[in-house]
């Protein structure tokens, strides 16, 4: 997968992701991802977790734009690599997907997820 800035990402072993598929125009997405970053932003540089945001727009540089503005921290992708279809059950946005270290699939949780509950995702790290 690619990332906006052009650089490849991919699973790394022994890491947790937090993948969210959103969109700029989403107000419920725009406040969970603040609750993201926040999450990022607190987390060692050398924590073994990935977040990869997936924008549903089709517009590159607007969600550049759009992270820039915000000052989102996690990489994007656009989503190119059908994740929409592969989570297509679930058409709610934000969607959030956790992965623990093992690699092992923990939790699709649909919708905007409060503040403590984005931070207690820190817990996928143990």
């Amino acid at each position: 997968m690619t990332l906006l800035d052009g650089n490849p990402w991919a699973p790394k072993p022994g890491h947790a992701q937090i993948i969210v598929r959103w969109a700029t125009w989403c107000g419920f997405c725009r406040r969970h991802n603040t609750h993201l970053n926040a999450l990022v932003r607190s987390l060692p540089a050398d924590a073994p977790l990935q977040v990869l945001g997936v924008a549903g727009d089709r517009d590159a540089e607007a969600v550049r734009r759009h992270m820039d503005r915000e000052g989102f921290a996690f990489p994007v992708t656009l989503d190119q690599a059908g994740f929409a279809t592969l989570s297509a059950a679930r058409r709610v946005i934000p969607l959030t997907i956790t992965v623990d270290r093992q690699g092992r699939l923990r939790e699709i949780i649909p919708g905007e997820m409060a503040e403590a509950d984005v931070m207690a995702l820190a817990a996928l790290v143990r």
